[in-house]
């Protein structure tokens, strides 16, 4: 493939894990890999107590504060164990266990809507998505259902990768616009050594990507992206502006989904290559 020699000595210069689905989550320096990504990944997920449906920063008319909240393990998880608790901090810079007798009402009461955290049950799960009035998308200003894959509480894969080239494009194509990470919340952030600036994971989609020692990806498809790109984070404004240019150049796709073939340890730093 053209791209394997600009690939081979490409790095991993971030990862991250969210133990709460559509919270902010916590960047690590080395983690687990297994058939269901990295470990503890979407591990948790609040429910909406009136309709079953899980709840998402992707309906932010319905859940506009997700982004206030941040979730971290209380301790590492590990693949052999029950899933640790973890801790929240809510909007108002209070902290809360997943443990805590009185935890569902605390975040009910901080989203003003009843809700319950659990982990992944048996079965698919569904949730709800916005989509803007924007022109690329498939629906224009409309809410719309859709199904989890079952068992988990991922919208598509279990790994999400962005590289930094895609990031120095968006930002080339839209200089108004802070094309940052979290805006985009993947697991994996890879440079590469050529330090182009393109849309460089678009020709990943079918090969077999291994990171470190021992993990091996199958790049699965492009990401396509939603209006969860576009929210007010932190220091970060709301602007449509960074939705809209991944629509008006790469089909609204930043980044690519991929499944685990082979598990392992993987770690900043890390040689990523292209098979």
């Amino acid at each position: 493939m053209a791209n394997a020699a600009q690939t081979a000595f490409s790095s991993v210069v971030s990862l991250w894990r969210y133990p709460v689905k559509s919270m902010m989550g916590e960047e690590l320096n080395a983690t687990e890999v297994t058939e269901h990504g990295l470990l503890g990944d979407r591990a948790y997920a609040l429910v909406d107590s009136s309709d079953g449906k899980v709840v998402t920063a992707k309906n932010p008319r319905k859940w506009p504060r997700l982004f206030d909240f941040r979730a971290t393990f209380i301790e590492p998880p590990r693949a052999v164990a029950k899933m640790p608790p973890v801790r929240i901090a809510l909007p108002d810079g209070t902290t809360v266990t997943s443990d805590h007798r009185d935890l569902n009402r605390i975040l009910s009461d901080a989203l003003n809507r009843e809700v319950t955290l659990g982990v992944a049950q048996r079965g698919a799960v569904s949730a709800e998505e916005y989509w803007p009035d924007m022109e690329g998308l498939d629906h224009r200003d409309a809410v719309t259902d859709f199904t989890l894959p079952e068992d988990t509480f991922f919208d598509c894969a279990v790994v999400h990768l962005l590289t930094t080239a895609t990031l120095d494009r968006l930002r080339e194509l839209y200089p108004q616009g802070r094309f940052e990470v979290r805006r985009f919340r993947p697991n994996i952030v890879v440079q590469l050594a050529s330090g182009e600036k393109s849309f460089a994971e678009n020709s990943w989609v079918g090969h077999t990507l291994t990171v470190g020692d021992d993990v091996r990806l199958n790049v699965t498809g492009p990401c396509a992206r939603c209006v969860m790109t576009t929210l007010p984070q932190g220091d970060l404004p709301r602007d449509p502006g960074i939705l809209r240019t991944a629509a008006q150049h790469n089909h609204v796709n930043v980044g690519v989904y991929a499944a685990v073939l082979h598990g392992g340890t993987i770690r900043r730093r890390d040689p990523v290559r292209i098979e």
